[in-house]
């Protein structure tokens, strides 16, 4: 796991110099600021391609790392490799605005960091990309490469989240459900764990039976975000076979063609 976090680390070292990447000793009062004031509703932005400013968020920094897989990876390495994936995807179909989001710290002064950096940078859409994981009391132990080590194979799929909370919920959801259809024309099937009462503090509403789309009020950087917003878990990795496919060039690819595909079906309707 120490090599794991070392590696990711190096990768993301030029990326937190970006104006994106907020590292402004400043960031205390900014979250103070974020906290005390909610997001006002504003016009829907137009989508015109090349404008319509994208920010892909990854969830989680190399210091609060976010879930273990079931083999021990930190969950920020695989928000990496995927959330610059979708930008470079994104950017390849002519959404050429669209900017990869990374921040250090903690794990909720780094919540501040990517509202500040969203709304400052006046982002028409921010996605923010995870993978999944269980509650603790769902985790099972098996022992990987001589280490102890935690897994669920109960659940697997992906899901995507939105808040009422943000000032553009209808945007959110609509494009949260072409997000969800596209994945489903891949082949993929969303988590359905959690409705289940087993979830316990982590059961959601789901708004679309359909495809998988959630509610997820209590998130920051879906209700402080001043534009729409949509959280993507991609998948499980506390799953061990699904782990594997969410590891496999042929999943990213699925999920960033996904995301692209949604994007352009949104811009045609508007």
């Amino acid at each position: 796991m120490g090599q794991s976090r070392r590696i990711i680390a190096g990768l993301v070292a030029s990326i937190l110099l970006s104006p994106l990447a907020l590292v402004d000793a400043s960031e205390a009062a900014a979250a103070r600021k974020i906290a005390r004031t909610k997001p006002r509703p504003s016009q829907p932005a137009r989508c015109e391609m090349p404008r319509f400013r994208i920010v892909v968020d990854v969830g989680h920094t190399p210091d609060s790392y976010g879930a273990l897989s079931a083999r021990n990876d930190p969950e920020f390495g695989f928000n990496f490799r995927l959330a610059r994936l979708i930008t470079a995807k994104l950017q390849s179909e002519g959404f050429a605005a669209t900017r990869l989001l990374v921040t250090d710290g903690k794990a909720r002064p780094s919540l501040f960091k990517r509202v500040s950096a969203a709304n400052d940078g006046r982002a028409d859409l921010f996605l923010s990309v995870h993978h999944d994981s269980v509650p603790d009391k769902l985790l099972e132990t098996w022992e990987f490469d001589g280490a102890k080590s935690y897994f669920s194979d109960r659940f697997s799929g992906h899901s995507l989240f939105v808040s009422r909370q943000n000032p553009h919920f209808a945007t959110s959801l609509m494009l949260a459900r072409m997000i969800g259809g596209q994945l489903k024309e891949q082949g993929l099937h969303y988590a359905s764990q959690y409705t289940l009462p087993v979830m316990g503090r982590y059961r959601r509403q789901l708004l679309d039976k359909d495809v998988g789309v959630y509610r997820y009020d209590g998130l920051v950087v879906l209700s402080r975000t001043r534009s729409a917003a949509v959280l993507l878990e991609a998948g499980s990795i506390i799953n061990r076979d699904e782990e594997m496919e969410m590891n496999s060039p042929e999943r990213h690819e699925a999920v960033a063609g996904a995301v692209a595909a949604a994007m352009r079906q949104f811009c045609e309707r508007r």
